[in-house]
């Protein structure tokens, strides 16, 4: 586990075996390797366990891999998440060799790094310390990478068709794993096979954004390519001309696409016509390739953003009925969310950014390019924007739940039962260590607050409006003059000083977490006998050993444990000490929250500064638990 110095890193060390020069004698299962290793290393004290906790879980994974018939399987152990995945048309014993080459390929990295992953043609292996086992994508991996083979003229359209279907079928499929081939019905006709996979600990969305991600890749090898590869660390999708699995081991997808067999014999895609016509149309499609390669690289000059849908002005308009004040579903810090209803009867939320000046347009911009490449199940997603003159729009998944705030102590209090929210608790946490330690870039919120997190139709916790986050910049932490928090949410340093890290967005989920079990809101300081504030109240009942006072009054008592609320209470309070540099990482807090181990969390210590006065003096003591005073009349707040 990561100790409370942690930095966000962002340096990757990728080793690629080329597919020319096979890793291993095995073609079948060894031709390309990918070995990811994170620059991060446990620290020296904790690093002997670690190793120890790693060489169990390969023991795990390869005994559920060899006497289960599995070809997937995960292992925690403490503080270290293994996951292995073979590809099914792999026989047990193929499965495990291919396994053990990947455990001894990640014995390249650090000896006590505290992530790798390492992806062959038959079987991946990833390893980290904290919980991954539902993320599509991986800062290690450096995100969804593609391997082009040989190039030789082939039929390149029947690949892509068959692609695109394996992209509809393997996320209905369960166990997210399809393998087809495609015959031309000329006699001699070449015939196209492809894989699709996914880890099977993701969701089925997750599995059709991974193979997107790894579809609109893969395409680059086309149509020069006979085979091709893209992986990410969620999903493996495969192409090729030659063989690489038995006829027998393909998989019936004609259920999942409502129509006929793409697996058994069908009219060419592409029927050869004359030496001439074959050649102007590779040179079309050389001509084309170039220009699209061009137009990528172009493409944010123009004001084009890549990964994400340009909306017409006027549909987003008629869909949201004129921007009508009974569709506001709420307001952010740059303006109104409306839902709106798409010509498709698709349901999306819009908002309208009602700044425009230069810098909200540069905001904009950075919101738009962040989300579209931030791919995590608890992170809202991004559809699409809209940019007509001086209006700029958003259009995000809409979440038929709304948000968090509305079943703590709003107008659905007590909905929401123990486990629900112990589900909040968890899914929140990994969608902040994704931002913090697992995306491209460090991102830091700035603003975690109940109103900020949005439920779906399952109640999992999504993250909304963390596009306009401020990236980290290189020294990890800096001072700004531009106040961007929620009263009552907001770090002392962040407050009072204008400090700016990552444990900004850790103290605020802390306070989100006592919300969470308290029914209670952060900032409202009636409360009989004693008028206290959530954050002083909590820290007195557990300094007591009085945690279950803190408790929702709605819930049932046999809904929850003693011990658990402890758990969880100090967890929060960890969050919330001062000075910032002891709180946990938020890798840190999943790795508690997913233990039931007692003995790896943390104890609460220090207790935070209260910033309980808002008046126009300055702070008069910052020592623990005083009324530390402070002018937000100079901030500008959200």
């Amino acid at each position: 586990m990561a100790g409370s110095g942690r930095w966000c890193w962002l340096a990757v060390v990728i080793l690629v075996v080329s597919v020319s020069k096979p890793a291993f004698s095995d073609p079948q299962t060894n031709q390309i390797g990918n070995l990811g290793c994170s620059a991060y290393n446990i620290t020296d004290a904790r690093g002997p366990d670690y190793i120890r906790e790693i060489n169990l879980s390969f023991a795990d994974l390869r005994n559920q891999l060899s006497s289960a018939n599995k070809r997937f399987a995960t292992s925690t152990q403490l503080t270290v998440y293994a996951m292995a995945q073979c590809r099914k048309y792999l026989s047990t014993a193929d499965c495990v060799a291919c396994f053990d080459a990947a455990v001894l390929v990640t014995r390249n990295c650090s000896i006590a790094t505290s992530a790798a992953i390492v992806i062959f043609d038959g079987c991946s292996l990833w390893y980290r310390d904290s919980y991954f086992y539902d993320q599509i994508t991986d800062q290690v991996t450096g995100g969804t990478y593609r391997v082009c083979g040989k190039h030789d003229i082939f039929n390149a359209t029947a690949a892509q068709q068959l692609l695109n279907e394996l992209l509809l079928a393997t996320p209905k499929i369960n166990g997210f794993y399809a393998a087809a081939k495609l015959q031309e019905e000329s006699p001699g006709g070449a015939t196209t096979y492809a894989v699709a996979q996914c880890a099977e600990t993701v969701s089925e969305s997750s599995c059709k954004d991974c193979l997107s991600l790894a579809y609109n890749n893969i395409k680059d090898c086309l149509p020069n390519s006979a085979d091709g590869r893209a992986v990410d660390a969620g999903c493996f999708l495969r192409y090729s001309d030659t063989p690489f699995f038995a006829d027998n081991q393909t998989t019936d997808i004609t259920r999942f696409l409502g129509r006929g067999s793409s697996s058994g014999k069908k009219k060419p895609i592409i029927v050869a016509g004359v030496v001439g016509t074959v050649g102007i149309i590779l040179v079309l499609g050389a001509l084309f390739l170039f220009y699209w390669q061009s137009w990528k690289a172009n493409a944010w000059r123009r004001g084009n953003i890549l990964g994400a849908k340009n909306y017409i002005y006027k549909d987003l308009k008629a869909a949201t009925n004129d921007f009508s004040q009974e569709n506001i579903l709420g307001k952010g810090g740059f303006g109104y969310v409306y839902k709106g209803t798409l010509q498709n009867k698709d349901v999306v939320a819009v908002k309208k950014l009602t700044t425009i000046s230069s810098r909200a347009k540069a905001n904009f911009e950075t919101e738009i390019c962040l989300i579209t490449n931030a791919n995590h199940p608890n992170l809202i997603r991004l559809l699409g924007y809209s940019g007509n003159g001086k209006v700029l729009i958003l259009v995000y998944e809409y979440m038929a739940n709304a948000s968090l705030d509305r079943y703590i102590y709003g107008e659905k209090r007590g909905m929401l039962n123990w486990k629900q929210r112990v589900d909040i608790i968890l899914g929140t946490a990994r969608g902040l260590a994704y931002l913090h330690e697992q995306f491209d870039v460090c991102i830091i919120h700035r603003d975690i607050k109940s109103s900020n997190i949005l439920l779906d139709d399952e109640f999992q916790p999504k993250i909304a409006d963390f596009g306009l986050a401020r990236l980290l910049p290189e020294n990890k932490s800096h001072l700004t003059t531009k106040f961007a928090g929620t009263l009552g949410y907001t770090a002392p340093e962040y407050a009072i000083h204008g400090h700016l890290s990552e444990k900004v967005d850790i103290y605020s989920f802390g306070i989100v977490i006592l919300e969470i079990i308290s029914g209670r809101r952060s900032s409202d300081l009636q409360v009989e006998p004693v008028t206290e504030y959530l954050l002083q109240q909590a820290w007195k009942l557990y300094e007591n050993n009085e945690h279950l006072g803190l408790v929702d009054s709605t819930l049932d008592p046999n809904e929850y444990e003693a011990e658990e609320v402890k758990r969880t209470l100090e967890i929060a309070l960890v969050c919330t000490q001062s000075p910032s540099n002891i709180r946990p990482s938020m890798s840190e807090v999943v790795t508690m929250l997913s233990s039931t181990d007692a003995s790896i969390i943390q104890k609460p210590q220090n207790r935070p500064t209260i910033i309980t006065d808002f008046d126009k003096r300055k702070p008069t003591n910052t020592s623990p638990l005083t009324h530390a005073t402070i002018s937000f009349s100079r901030f500008s707040g959200r």
